[in-house]
């Protein structure tokens, strides 16, 4: 029997696959848990409308990034934070990911998740810093960070 699985099964398919198992294991498993539903011409065309939608969802996901790149990596988008610094430039403390997306999201009024800034060690120094900044699998931008002393 053909089967179209609504959820992950360790060994038999993924979710949105369609497949050919035996009609027992379909019947008494698979459709009674939940697991798939009979890959009737109906299901089939749903399935493949729902794989549509998400195409484009993914599409428009990816020119979002695509569009925040571009504000980032402008000349003119630099996040200004003004923290104690001693006279060697050295700063006290340091700046985490954290503070940089809060004083973005401050400036700017944009959300930026701190989670995707990939900031090896908090900035410790005064002066310019460029963060990278994943916005999407494919899509990685660099903000501009600027340090002074207060």
């Amino acid at each position: 029997m053909k089967v179209i699985f609504l959820k992950d099964v360790k060994g038999k398919g993924k979710k949105g696959e369609m497949k050919n198992v035996a009609d027992g294991y379909a019947q008494n498993f698979l459709i009674k848990n939940g697991y798939a539903k009979e890959a009737t011409n109906s299901n089939v065309a749903m399935l493949e409308g729902q794989k549509k939608a998400q195409k484009k969802h993914d599409a428009e996901v990816l020119a979002e990034a695509k569009k925040l790149k571009e504000f980032l990596e402008q000349e003119d988008t630099v996040v200004t934070i003004a923290t104690k610094a001693g006279e060697d430039g050295r700063i006290f403390g340091s700046i985490p990911a954290k503070q940089i997306a809060a004083e973005f999201e401050k400036k700017f009024n944009v959300k930026l998740d701190r989670r995707k800034f990939d900031l090896p060690a908090p900035i410790k120094a005064i002066g310019f810093t460029r963060v990278p900044v994943k916005l999407h699998h494919d899509v990685t931008a660099i903000l501009t960070v600027e340090t002074v002393a207060k």
